[in-house]
């Protein structure tokens, strides 16, 4: 009967043997220290001192074997207990019918694995995660998820994987989300899954982030289209004892190290959902229809039998880009393997050229030989938004110029009226252009109490209105705790249940946190006289009118 002590913890075990390891080959160089005539002392003392360092490396090395075996048993009794598998979680030894995989992880646990002859019972051992991220064993949840918003879809064609921190300035996930889920038709979006890791380990902030998801993409969320996970804080090694590698800061070392391990944690989630990985980051602007554009690309590479590793929809750093799901093993053990040393985009350039290059031809000749399975698409579907990185003090202005214009306004044709506003605008994005559809309105730093009113030539009924902050160069120009209101011709049809301000103003609707606000007016209002957009606290940032959309009873649907 195989005995294992689970009372002591892993970390505390491996102390307690690399110590037993320690005590046994310190006294044997004292040994030598004395025993070695003087002249030859210090060089054989440094040479016993660097084989004690290779040995208690090889010991660890064991142990940490061990350790795997103990994690994969582990694994095993909860799965068999699950199933009702006749186990005793408190001697692990196996009944009768238990699995061989499970006799010979004990075994190698108590170092019965002596045979000789033909084809012996005993197994090689191959490298896996845990050789590359030892700290991966020292806590039993350190694979599992911290946290998991999820309605379980599966067997998608395409998987978007969206990873997101916290980030000092400002953050662009929730713009991003919404240009995600509005290019997407509802075919594409019933065979689409966008997975965001929240890769941050204050639980708090997680459940904050989730929760605004769930706010603000109900919809989404309960479709299955959009989840949420997280990584355990067992999951990452201490960064802050990072070797220093290419030169950098320790703080740009930590900040890549732990993009590495973001990335291979949210693809090896993603791996079995679907067909083709696309990794994303949180500030893109994707083109409409972009699901079918990636799919058909990569659909007619295949049929044509024309082999790709890596097919490229965007020319900056890690974004769009796809993979076969069945090849992300790749990645995510080369990121593992090396996390420490090399950005995430550098390591994919890296595995390219492991794979493809011949180190007895030219440069030029990789370069040419790595297009065949690094394969660029033209114009690119995804653009860089974002201004400030989540590496502290960085500003990315980084554009791909093969994504080509992207439109900054939103014209449309409104009732004709007489538009004013207090607050000052920069250059020519006056707030008449805005609403004659000839630009877009850019107000600086709005204030409580500033107003943009449309006053109505003629007593209009408006029927629908829609006002879109923000726009792709600038998301963050927004109004925030802005009000959309109206103003009766006759104050005379004011409801009971109406929210009126002190100036004869009907409130109908708001600016939400996406920067958009929508509705329609009560017919039992009638006529309008005018419409307004009323601020009521102060912003950190300019604000931007997009788009102006007031549809009258002549407006076509």
């Amino acid at each position: 009967m195989a005995v294992v002590n689970l009372a002591m913890s892993p970390l505390r075990r491996r102390n307690c043997f690399l110590v037993l390891a320690f005590v046994v080959f310190v006294p044997f160089c004292v040994f030598v220290l004395f025993s070695v005539p003087d002249v030859n002392t210090e060089q054989m003392l440094t040479q016993r001192l660097a084989e004690l360092q290779v040995k208690l490396q090889y010991l660890d090395t064991m142990y940490r074997a061990r350790q795997e075996d103990l994690q994969q048993l582990t694994q095993h009794i909860d799965q068999s207990a699950y199933a009702g598998d006749n186990i005793s979680i408190f001697t692990l030894s196996p009944a009768p019918e238990s699995r061989p995989e499970i006799r010979q992880m004990l075994k190698n646990m108590s170092g019965m694995n002596a045979a000789t002859g033909l084809n012996p019972p005993i197994k090689l051992r191959l490298p896996s995660s845990y050789h590359f991220l030892p700290h991966l064993l020292d806590d039993p949840s350190s694979l599992r998820l911290a946290y998991l918003l999820s309605k379980g879809r599966s067997g998608v064609s395409v998987v978007l994987g969206v990873p997101t921190v916290r980030r000092e300035k400002q953050c662009y996930l929730m713009d991003t989300l919404q240009n995600l889920v509005e290019g997407m038709s509802p075919k594409e979006s019933n065979d689409t899954l966008i997975v965001i890791l929240v890769a941050e380990t204050d639980i708090a902030y997680v459940l904050q982030v989730a929760k605004d998801i769930e706010m603000r993409f109900p919809s989404h969320v309960e479709s299955g289209l959009i989840e949420v996970i997280s990584p355990s804080p067992a999951y990452y090694p201490n960064l802050d004892r990072l070797k220093i590698t290419l030169g950098d800061s320790p703080e740009r070392v930590r900040w890549r190290s732990k993009q590495n391990l973001d990335f291979a944690f949210l693809m090896s989630y993603c791996q079995p959902k679907g067909t083709f990985y696309v990794q994303l980051e949180d500030d893109i602007l994707a083109k409409p229809s972009y699901v079918t554009e990636m799919k058909e690309f990569a659909l007619t590479k295949i049929a044509r039998k024309e082999p790709w590793f890596v097919l490229d929809f965007c020319r900056l750093g890690f974004i769009g880009k796809m993979f076969k799901s069945a090849e992300l093993p790749w990645l995510i053990q080369f990121f593992q393997m090396f996390y420490n040393d090399k950005p995430v985009d550098w390591l994919l350039y890296s595995l390219i050229y492991t794979k493809l290059c011949n180190i007895d031809k030219s440069h030029d000749y990789c370069k040419r030989d790595k297009t065949k399975l690094w394969i660029h698409y033209k114009p690119s579907l995804f653009q860089h938004i974002g201004t400030h990185s989540s590496l502290k003090g960085k500003v990315q202005k980084l554009k791909d110029r093969q994504f080509g214009k992207v439109a900054l306004f939103f014209p449309h044709k409104n009732p004709e009226a007489e538009v004013t506003t207090a607050m000052k605008h920069y250059k020519q994005y006056t707030l008449e252009n805005a609403y004659l559809g000839e630009n877009f309105f850019w107000g600086l730093l709005p204030s409580p109490g500033d107003q943009l009113l449309f006053k109505f030539t003629n007593p209009t009924s408006v029927k629908r209105f829609f006002f879109r902050s923000g726009n792709a160069e600038h998301p963050a120009d927004k109004f925030y705790n802005t009000t959309v209101e109206v103003l009766p011709l006759e104050s005379n049809q004011y409801g009971a249940n109406l929210n009126v301000t002190s100036d004869g103003f009907v409130i109908v609707g708001k600016f939400d946190d996406v920067g958009i606000a929508q509705g329609t007016v009560d017919e039992s209002l009638g006529p309008l006289q005018a419409m307004r957009l009323y601020v009521h606290s102060e912003t950190e940032n300019w604000a931007i009118l997009s788009e102006i959309n007031i549809q009258d009873e002549f407006a076509s649907r």
